[in-house]
């Protein structure tokens, strides 16, 4: 350490020397922005005061309820201090030094009115309009003046006290002040902060995110390419591991009060990185799609703390799906059913008892929380196809069924070589596989140009496809998995099948207009489409519509009008 003086000039006829121990090669209060002097490096600075310590503390007639020497006026109004949802702390009124950095950094007094000087010392610029300010309102700051013990014993991430290292100080009470973060006499480290911050170290002397240290947010090398926006505007640090916590959080003038987001709008805090300037892959591109997760359609509507529990608003924002805590990238490495990397620590729903669960274990719980039916939240919306299975929108149940594409269990009743490789008996599938983009952009269902956000062409409409080849391109999406001439081929397993395809005979039926993808009470996926022209009941009889499995010399039957071709049994 070593020991520098500073002559702070002439008081009371006597020459006054201030004392300030700073590590070596550190920078001290003479060279940083709090050397409010004349000599001052800042824009902010006296015009003709030459005193250093002179606009903090005077070595005579200080205020006597105060220690350090102190010069400054206390301030006279109340603030508004921090609060969220997920607040443990009990936070008042600004107390001990904290009160006192809030003299200068509240913006109510002058920083040239001091006790000591019968005038305000005049200034070259005010403190208006500077990130320094932070004004009364202080729900956009980190929270100060709360008993941190106390805290930690209800938040289960926060560090105990005992764990907190040298550098950060709480007060003799134990309170979280602002020199728990800011040493105001040592600029070693920028921003007067009482360590480097490099990678989140001083957030993480405190914070104890869970699975923190391994996400992609703690690791990743990336760097921005410099197309605008600057995603670091306030920061010197180049990359993703190394701005750490600061890629969506600021301690002070948070653009998002709760949690202290860099930005009001939730989306552009994930955005301002996953445009494809500094993440490779651009989830705007996908956002901006027709069809896609509506994530711009609402703010303020999502809350870290909401209750599954209770009533839900529909919303959907990137923090419903990714927890930025504990993401990891880790792509094709992650095998359904499980939750991918990219998704973990997201909260889900149960398959079978519609259950809150706090943490996923496969992907699907995480879609059930919307495409399922959230606990006391009706859904009301009709689904896109009417069909003649409980027409609903809580595709949870359907996965109940008896048949369904293997999301929830493996596909087992089906050959190997009626699929495209690597698909076969026994494979599972994640939402994800037939949800996403169009363009081999990011995984996931950011957005598509096809409709239900699907990663290729899956026709539902009531107009007939016109040939073959046109069948298959309208139902690319199902021959991504399966094989094409197992339904159109001359040796083909389903004969009865292959009728429907037909184009000589103008029969190339959608697949939609008899099964549905996420499950029915029937094998196959049999759920026919009831929308009007496609199927009815058949002759118009008052009969059930139904598909008889197993029975007429053991084969499977339909009994039901479609496109005016009458099936009976």
């Amino acid at each position: 350490m070593n020991t520098i003086f500073i002559r702070a000039g002439i008081l009371w006829g006597a020459a006054f020397v201030a004392f300030v121990t700073v590590p070596a090669h550190g920078k001290s209060i003479v060279d940083s922005m709090h050397n409010l002097s004349i000599s001052g490096p800042g824009a902010v600075k006296a015009t003709t005061q030459t005193e250093i310590c002179i606009f903090c503390h005077t070595p005579h007639n200080a205020r006597p309820d105060i220690p350090y020497l102190w010069n400054r006026l206390d301030p006279a109004g109340a603030y508004t201090p921090y609060a969220s949802t997920t607040l443990k702390a009990a936070v008042g009124q600004p107390t001990g030094t904290s009160r006192l950095c809030l003299s200068c950094h509240d913006g109510t007094i002058a920083p040239g009115a001091v006790l000591s000087q019968t005038a305000v010392m005049p200034f070259t610029a005010s403190m208006s309009g500077r990130s320094s300010n932070l004004g009364i309102n202080l729900a956009d700051d980190h929270p100060v003046s709360f008993d941190y013990s106390a805290a930690a014993a209800l938040n289960g991430q926060l560090k105990s006290a005992a764990l907190l290292p040298s550098n950060v100080r709480l007060d003799a009470t134990g309170q979280m002040q602002c020199t728990a973060c800011h040493n105001p006499h040592n600029d070693q480290y920028g921003k007067f902060l009482v360590m480097s911050n490099l990678g989140a170290a001083l957030c993480v002397s405190c914070h104890s995110k869970t699975n923190w240290s391994g996400n992609s947010h703690a690791t990743s090398p990336k760097t921005w390419n410099g197309t605008a926006p600057d995603p670091w505007p306030s920061s010197s640090y180049t990359t993703v591991a190394a701005n750490g916590c600061g890629n969506c959080h600021r301690p002070h003038n948070a653009a998002g009060e709760q949690r202290l987001l860099n930005y009001a709008v939730e989306e552009t805090t994930c955005l301002v990185c996953h445009n494809g300037n500094v993440a490779t892959k651009n989830i705007s591109a996908d956002l901006a799609k027709i069809y896609r997760h509506p994530v711009d359609a609402f703010t303020g509507f999502h809350d870290t703390a909401e209750n599954y529990a209770g009533t839900v608003s529909k919303h959907v924002e990137c923090v419903d799906c990714h927890n930025p805590h504990q993401v990891v990238n880790s792509s094709s490495t992650d095998l359904a059913p499980w939750v991918p990397g990219i998704l973990k620590g997201v909260p889900g729903v149960d398959l079978y008892t519609n259950a809150y669960i706090p943490s996923a274990t496969y992907e699907y719980q995480i879609c059930f929380k919307c495409h399922g039916a959230l606990i006391n939240n009706v859904l009301t919306t009709p689904p896109p196809i009417t069909r003649s299975w409980p027409t609903t929108r809580d595709n949870r149940t359907k996965f109940t069924g008896v048949s369904f594409h293997p999301v929830v269990n493996p596909l087992n009743k089906i050959s190997d070589n009626m699929l495209v490789a690597p698909w076969a008996k026994g494979s599972m599938l994640h939402c994800t596989d037939c949800h996403g983009s169009d363009s081999g952009g990011a995984r996931g269902s950011h957005g598509s140009i096809y409709p239900f956000i699907l990663v290729a062409e899956y026709k539902t409409s009531e107009l007939l496809p016109t040939s073959a080849t046109a069948y298959l391109t309208d139902s690319a999406l199902c021959f991504k998995c399966h094989r094409a001439d197992t339904l159109f081929g001359s040796t083909a397993k389903f004969p009865q099948h292959r009728k429907h395809l037909n184009s000589t005979t103008g029969t190339n039926e959608r697949c939609s207009y008899c099964h549905d993808p996420h499950g029915s009470p029937y094998p196959g996926m049999i759920n026919f489409d009831m929308r009007p022209g496609i199927v009815s009941l058949s002759g118009g009889k008052p009969i059930q519509l139904i598909y008889v499995a197993g029975q007429l010399g053991n084969k499977n039957t339909c009994v039901l009008t479609c496109h005016g071709y009458v099936h009976g049994s």
